[in-house]
């Protein structure tokens, strides 16, 4: 038997045709980071999808987990900020890569730890149970007060909970099999419907600003095929002014000489970087030659590898 630590998170496929369906349940997509926490014991410990720490980032949710939950546990949530009634993973990114407390809290960003999942507790691990069956027993686990919250779903009217969901301003829904047990990885067990076009892309490139525009003008975007890093063409709006310096700065330590795209791309003041860093993108729709159509950058994203980023909206 597996104890306390580290879980490879199950991942959601993206699907465009929302269902009903008699053993599925579904909740509220949430615009924040996947978190799994885990405690054997001792102080409990925040792991990104990817298995970085983060409990320098938040450290009223680690409190709250050692207050509020118990000695031995593995539980899977989304940690999120608010802007007004909607999360965004916008309003997230000023303590996404903190690893300092202290400047976490200083931020004065209020965040939340919404608990979907239970794979372990008191010895136990849960991961072979049907969901229903763990979504009870994390009912259970936690005393569920702020910043903790419990992530409600509904049985069934899958179709008209997505309406409504977008209707509120919704990022969109996730549809689970009820009775299937926990799978680590990429899961058919787990859909996503999304209300909004958004995803992560590869950054490869920046070019020169025009105007008044300090830093760089836009982003070159990519993702992975067979083929290599295929261009999805750039983003040069969503940009703050500190977001502009932080993020040139980053750039300029990534330049190189030579295109990481496996196709030629064609644009003015080109500078290409290492393809490292991953950018969350909203974007209206997708150009029949591949390109993105008004993208809009969101953020940065410390929580999933550049070589793991290919296209989900066909």
């Amino acid at each position: 038997m597996t104890g306390p630590g580290w879980r490879e998170p199950t991942l959601a496929t993206l699907t465009h045709e929302p269902f009903s369906g008699e053993n599925w349940l579904y909740e509220r997509k949430l615009d924040g980071v996947r978190a799994i926490c885990s405690r054997d014991g001792d102080e409990p410990k925040l792991w990104s999808r990817n298995q970085k720490a983060m409990n320098g980032a938040y450290p009223e949710i680690v409190e709250a987990l050692a207050k509020h939950g118990g000695d031995r546990f593995v539980a899977d949530g989304e940690i999120v900020a608010f802007a007004g009634n909607q999360t965004s993973f916008g309003a997230l990114q000023p303590r996404i890569h903190l690893t300092d407390p202290e400047r976490a809290r200083k931020t004065g960003i209020e965040v939340f730890y919404y608990l979907f999942d239970l794979l372990y507790f008191d010895g136990h691990d849960a991961t072979s149970l049907p969901l229903w069956q763990r979504k009870k027993l994390l009912e259970d686990a936690f005393d569920f007060e702020d910043p903790l919250r419990l992530s409600r779903h509904r049985d069934g009217d899958g179709e008209k909970f997505f309406r409504e969901a977008c209707a509120n301003g919704w990022e969109g829904l996730i549809a689970k099999r009820a009775d299937a047990p926990y799978q680590h990885g990429r899961s058919r067990d787990w859909l996503k419907f999304k209300c909004v076009k958004d995803q992560e892309f590869v950054i490869g490139g920046f070019t020169d600003p025009q105007g008044a525009r300090h830093g760089f003008g836009a982003l070159l975007l990519g993702y992975h095929d067979e083929s290599g890093l295929r261009f999805a063409g750039k983003v040069g709006t969503g940009y703050t002014e500190e977001i502009l310096r932080d993020l040139t700065a980053k750039l300029k330590k990534l330049e190189r000489k030579s295109s990481p795209f496996a196709e030629p791309v064609h644009e003015k003041g080109i500078h290409w970087v290492r393809p490292e860093l991953v950018a969350q993108i909203g974007f209206s729709e997708w150009t029949g030659d591949g390109k993105l159509r008004h993208a809009r950058f969101v953020g940065l994203r410390n929580d999933k590898a550049a070589e793991d980023v290919v296209r989900e909206a066909r």
